[in-house]
């Protein structure tokens, strides 16, 4: 992000278009309205810890490293962390990817208590976990830094081994799962990051064929790739219903100038589309939530502006903003701050500013979950930044800064809550959320560069929750990605999504977790699933993990 890598990133932006024509496609529309029944298995909850009214840290087995003293331009960049199940015990586990040393598997042993396997490969930026062919449990696919992705089979007993995603053979940095054309398996999105590997590779990049973005689409035992376009800076992918038809749109977040990137899904094709008046200048992750509960899903995308004002913050970022000063161009839609897209029904508005979470320093992963268990989606957003040339007048090259969290007063408007102990200043980048001791309540996983990851585990006080786990063995798509779960309560409807990707590089579990008022009464959980029928289980008991399986 040095002034010299705009020379060359500019270069690059230059020699090829922005966009590329989508071949045609035959797409299966769901077909809404049709009942599903299903059968549910009701498992309590574990008893919380004593709440303390905060959240406390833990050092957890893994560093991801850069490969010198000093991170320099992309070196600082950093990797994901995702989590979920991989063993079928019900205890997530966690997977931290490394740029440059080896990738990490933590496993749940229960009680807050993790077994490290050192994975025999690193150079990972993403990491997903999803069920990539199909068979009922879940894969781990990592992105590299010059390579096409990694994927690693779970053969079951703790084991995985790699093998190849066929015809997937273009470099990726972000990457987003969905079945994306109705016939029950997982399509693959990927963008990659041009300007690291125009770094990397110097003119075999540029005398080649790039890279961009692919859909991935999954026939039998192979993909089918089709190039939507041929410059992508990607630091962010996501999938997400952008005309309200119930189908998965595309969205890619770049960084530097390149706009960001879109395409709706319309019969016989991918369409490319302008949906926002504003969006995010250089944007660095997305995430979807609820935030006013409302029903409709806003999109969130971090950017990098100083959460404050003060001397002792401007100090530290004047000089580089001052060297990385460039006149706006003509009609340029992007912004340099945080965003949140929020539907009207008709079209989107950025609320960021408006709502309290347009600055936020220099934000990397931004995601939403109920930390408080009141039913409103909070935020937590992971900061920081290390690189010698862009910071040369900070010690060791480092902007310090805290991460964010930000709680939702229930109308979808958010104030900093510092008491709530989540300010780390250990340069996050990648970040997960989900509940790791089954306690009921969130915890959060941040995947540092250069220091311990860390894991703080939820000590907040008051709310309840409802878990809930898909299975969908008919369905290549075993984990049902892509559903849509709204919670009827007397005190409201709560609506959440099932996703594989979040955040910056990251992976979401598929175990959706709902948080709500202790008072509320739990009336009946609609699920919608992705080929669109309908499911209702009536009057679901608090504090309990349902796992719901189609019969």
């Amino acid at each position: 992000m040095a002034r010299t890598l705009i020379g060359l990133v500019a270069a690059l932006l230059a020699l090829s278009a922005c966009w590329a024509a989508a071949p045609a496609r035959s797409v299966v529309a769901p077909q809404p309205g049709h009942a599903l029944p299903v059968a549910v298995q009701s498992t309590p909850l574990g008893a919380p810890m004593p709440c303390s009214g905060t959240f406390v840290a833990h050092d957890l087995d893994h560093v991801t490293t850069t490969p010198g003293a000093t991170a320099r331009m992309f070196e600082g960049n950093g990797s994901g962390v995702a989590i979920d199940d991989l063993d079928g015990d019900r205890r997530p586990e966690i997977v931290l990817a490394n740029s440059y040393g080896a990738n990490t598997i933590l496993w749940n042993q229960g009680g807050l208590a993790f077994r490290t396997e050192r994975m025999p490969q690193g150079d990972s930026r993403a990491v997903n976990l999803v069920d990539v062919d199909g068979d009922g449990v879940l894969d781990i696919v990592f992105t590299r830094r010059l390579a096409a992705p990694s994927y690693w089979r779970n053969r079951g007993a703790g084991r995985f081994e790699q093998e190849l995603l066929p015809n997937v053979a273009r470099p990726a940095y972000a990457i987003a799962w969905g079945d994306l054309n109705s016939d029950g398996a997982l399509d693959l999105v990927a963008g990659s990051y041009d300007a690291e590997l125009l770094t990397m590779q110097g003119n075999s990049f540029l005398m080649g064929s790039g890279a961009g973005v692919y859909l991935y689409e999954r026939h039998g035992q192979s993909y089918t790739a089709r190039q939507l376009a041929r410059t992508s800076q990607a630091l962010a992918l996501a999938l997400f219903d952008l005309n309200g038809d119930g189908r998965r749109d595309i969205l890619v977040g770049n960084d530097f100038a390149l706009p960001d990137q879109a395409w709706v899904n319309q019969d016989g094709g991918w369409v490319a589309s302008q949906p926002f008046a504003a969006t995010s200048h250089s944007t660095m992750s997305f995430d979807v939530g609820d935030t006013d509960n409302d029903g409709r899903l806003a999109l969130f995308a971090t950017d990098m502006k100083p959460y404050d004002t003060s001397a002792a913050t401007l100090a530290t970022w004047l000089p580089m903003m001052n060297e990385m000063r460039s006149p706006p161009l003509s009609g340029d839609r992007q912004i340099t701050e945080n965003v949140l897209q929020v539907s009207d029904g008709h079209s989107f508005h950025n609320q960021a500013y408006a709502r309290g979470i347009s600055a936020t320093g220099w934000s990397w992963s931004g995601e939403f979950g109920d930390l408080d268990n009141d039913g409103a989606l909070d935020l937590y957003v992971a900061n920081g930044m290390i690189e010698a040339e862009l910071f040369h007048y900070l010690p060791q090259g480092e902007l310090i800064e805290q991460n964010r969290a930000l709680h939702n007063d229930g109308l979808g408007r958010f104030t900093p809550a510092p008491d709530w102990g989540l300010g780390s200043t250990r340069s996050g980048r990648g970040m997960s959320i989900a509940d790791l001791d089954g306690d009921g309540d969130l915890d959060i996983v941040v995947n540092n560069l250069r220091t311990p990851a860390q894991l703080f585990e939820n000590r907040l006080c008051g709310g309840a929750s409802l878990e809930v786990d898909l299975r969908w063995p008919a369905s290549k798509n075993s984990h049902a990605l892509g559903t849509t779960l709204v919670l009827h309560t007397s005190a409201g409807d709560y609506t959440r999504e099932v996703q594989a990707s979040v955040g910056y590089l990251s992976g979401a579990p598929a175990r959706v977790h709902v948080g709500f008022p202790a008072s509320a009464r739990l009336e009946w959980l609609e699920l919608r699933w992705p080929d669109g029928a309908i499911s209702a289980i009536d009057a679901p008991a608090p504090h309990m993990l349902l796992t719901v399986t189609p019969t």
